[in-house]
Formats: structure tokens, C-alpha cells, sequence
């Protein structure tokens, strides 16, 4: 069975497409609410974090 052919609409958790595009999503809105806050404070993220 193809990756492709998964299609089961009521599974929303464990290893399934659809928690791995929310995870990959929220990962690059993190990243880039991290680079933004860098960028407007001037501290790095450990410096903002109080840890370096």
C-alpha cells in the first residue's frame, strides 16, 4: 500500500498525514516567529531565554 493511498478521515493521531503536516506547519511558523523576535530585540534566542 502507497503512502498516497492512506486515506482514513476519523484517525488524527499517531504517525499519520495529517499530524505530520501540523507538526511540519507549526515547526516553520516556530522558526519564523524565532527569526522575527531575533530580529526585533536584537538577542539571539538563548539570550532572550536568559540562557546565554
Amino acid at each position: 500500500m502507497a503512502s498516497s493511498d492512506f486515506k482514513v478521515p476519523y484517525q488524527r493521531t499517531g504517525f499519520v498525514p495529517f499530524a505530520e503536516s501540523l507538526n511540519g506547519r507549526l515547526a516553520m511558523l516556530g522558526f519564523v516567529i524565532a527569526i522575527a523576535t531575533e530580529a526585533l530585540s536584537g538577542e539571539g534566542i538563548l539570550g532572550q531565554l536568559g540562557l546565554g
